[in-house]
Parts: C-alpha cells; sequence; structure tokens
C-alpha cells in the first residue's frame, strides 16, 4: 500500500511539474533559464483553454504577408545600441499603454492598432493623438481573418490603407467612436473583473454607427493609412524602421514558459509550442550582454513586466523577426 502511496506521489508530482500554469513549472523554467526570469502571471482558477485563447495569429497568416520594403542603402546606419519608443516620443502616451484583448484571440488587431496610433502621433510631431479602434478593425475587416478566433497581421494594416479605422478606446472607457466591446478578466485570485474561464468572446458585431456620446460620425472618424508594408527579416532594417516611423507590430511562436514570464531578456528554454500570437516592438537594447527586443504586450498591465517584455534579439527567435508589418499613416 505505501508502495502505491508513493507512486502517487510522484505522479502527482511530475504531473504538476507539466502543468503550464504551476508554480513546478515556474521553477523548472527558473532551472534552466540564465537571461530571464519566470513567475505566476495567473491564477489557479485560469485554464490553458484561456490561454491559447489569447493567441489570435492565424497558422495561415504568412501566406498573407504584405510586399516588404526595400531597404534603403546606406540609411541610419549609425543607430543608437539602445532605443525605447516611449522615451524618444514622450508625448505620444499611446507608446506606453497597454491594453487587454480579454478572452478573444483578436491579438492580431490589437498589435496592429496599437502601433497605428502610436505611428499617428509620431508622424504629427505629437500634434495628433488618436487611438484606433480595436473593436472596429476585429469586426469589420473580413479579409483580415476570423475575428476572435484568429486573423492575419498583414491584412490589418492593408485595411487600415483602403477602408480606414475608426478611433476606440479600451472596454468600458468611453473613448473614441467604437470602445472596446469585449470585458478584460481577472488573470489573479483577487480582483474586480470576472475570472478567466476559458471561454472565447464572440466577436463584436461590425457596425457603422459611433457610440451616442462621441460626437463625429462613423464616416468622418476613419482615419486611414497612407502605405501598409512587411519589414525585411533583418534585424537592421527593422531597428531602421522603428527609429524612423515609431513602434511595428510583429508576430511569433509562443510556447509554454513565455505565459510565466516576469522580468530579463526570454528565451524559450520549457515547454510546447502553443501557437501564433502579435505584439508591438517599441524598440531594442542589450542587457547583460544578451541583445533583446522591447515588447508590449496585450494581456493588461497584471502580466509580464507591467504587460511588457523582452525577446531575444537578432537570431529570429520564435520566429520574432519574420512577420514584422507596418505603415505609413495618411
Amino acid at each position: 500500500m505505501l508502495r502505491y502511496i508513493v507512486l502517487a506521489s510522484i505522479l502527482a508530482i511530475a504531473l504538476a511539474a507539466d502543468d503550464p500554469l504551476s508554480q513546478e513549472f515556474v521553477d523548472k523554467i527558473n532551472a534552466k533559464a540564465t537571461t530571464w526570469k519566470a513567475g505566476r502571471n495567473f491564477g489557479p482558477h485560469v485554464t490553458m483553454n484561456y490561454v491559447r485563447s489569447l493567441l489570435g495569429v492565424h497558422e495561415d497568416s504568412y501566406k498573407f504577408r504584405l510586399e516588404e520594403k526595400p531597404t534603403l542603402v546606406g540609411y541610419r546606419d549609425d543607430l543608437p545600441e539602445q532605443f525605447d519608443a516611449r522615451e524618444n516620443w514622450p508625448d505620444c502616451p499611446t507608446i506606453r499603454e497597454i491594453r487587454d484583448q480579454g478572452s478573444c484571440g483578436s491579438c492580431w488587431a490589437f498589435g496592429a492598432v496599437e502601433a497605428m496610433s502610436d505611428r499617428v502621433c509620431v508622424h504629427s510631431n505629437a500634434t495628433v493623438h488618436f487611438r484606433f479602434s480595436a473593436d472596429d478593425l476585429v469586426s469589420c475587416c473580413h479579409t483580415c481573418g476570423f475575428g476572435c478566433n484568429g486573423g492575419f497581421p498583414g491584412m490589418a494594416w492593408r485595411y487600415w490603407v483602403h477602408n480606414g479605422i475608426v478611433s476606440g478606446g479600451n472596454f468600458g472607457s468611453s473613448q473614441g467612436c467604437r470602445p472596446y466591446e469585449i470585458a478584460p478578466c481577472e488573470h489573479h485570485v483577487n480582483g474586480t473583473r470576472p475570472p478567466c474561464n476559458g471561454e472565447e468572446g464572440n466577436t463584436p458585431k461590425c457596425v457603422h454607427t459611433c457610440q451616442e456620446s462621441y460626437t463625429k460620425s462613423y464616416k468622418d472618424d476613419k482615419h486611414y493609412g497612407k502605405s501598409s508594408y512587411s519589414v525585411k527579416r533583418n534585424e537592421a532594417d527593422i531597428r531602421r524602421e522603428i527609429f524612423q516611423n515609431g513602434p511595428v507590430e510583429g508576430a511569433f511562436t509562443v510556447y509554454e514558459d513565455l505565459i510565466n514570464y516576469k522580468e530579463g531578456v526570454y528565451q524559450h528554454v520549457e515547454g510546447k509550442m502553443l501557437g501564433g500570437h502579435a505584439i508591438r516592438i517599441l524598440g531594442w537594447g542589450t542587457e547583460n550582454d544578451t541583445p533583446y527586443w522591447l515588447i508590449a504586450n496585450s494581456w493588461n498591465t497584471d502580466w509580464g513586466n507591467n504587460g511588457f517584455f523582452k525577446i531575444l534579439r537578432g537570431q529570429d527567435h520564435c520566429g520574432i523577426e519574420g512577420q514584422i508589418s507596418a505603415g505609413i499613416p495618411k
């Protein structure tokens, strides 16, 4: 009998160590990782179904990459060793913001509208502040994919050029024409939001009207892009693009260890592949001799390092340099 109890205990420990949301899995990561630290970002009530629902870059997105922007020979080879868009454009408040996509695989839309908002500010010398609506993009761009069930980042930028996108802030913010409709949920045990139960949110309906409190019409509120493009899978080209035009949208493969990121420069060390995810890249630097990209996520500020994280730069780690989308505002 004692033998069976011991075997059951060993099996329970082994199963816990394989659960990506367990403390045992966090300990396993920290025993291997040398450039970053893991910790609990999600409470015990959160399920892996919920985490997977956050990864909304469709597996076919590579088929919809935009035409690559040509490398400008001889342009800005003297880029700084460290660059943070938040510091370089301090009068552009959207660059510092972390949004929350809720239980919806709309990261492809969030990465896009966040970078578009930043670029409108950057290209207007901080005179225009316009928060593009993730709600409008995820619900009305039918060529972008499948709404809350995943999409194609490149097509989001093309839609911006050809169709335009209205304004809209976070859920409950009443900002702009179409604020986000899907409520955030509580990653942790204590909090005011409803629990993250793994039920994916339904894609909002595409409506061509603004909320009643907004003074402009839907048509008049639309802002457009002048051009959209992909950036080459080249570290120097990506840095030049950010330095000249502002943050970009990137997409990469998420593994189980990333969901436990807390600080440092992330490198995959443990766990299985979960899916594709889109984010916003703000800059670059080096930490303890490890080069990194500085990234803003869309899982609220209680994830990672206040919503931000760093990932290894220059080696296309997890495909981070292979799907960069961007554009110029009109």
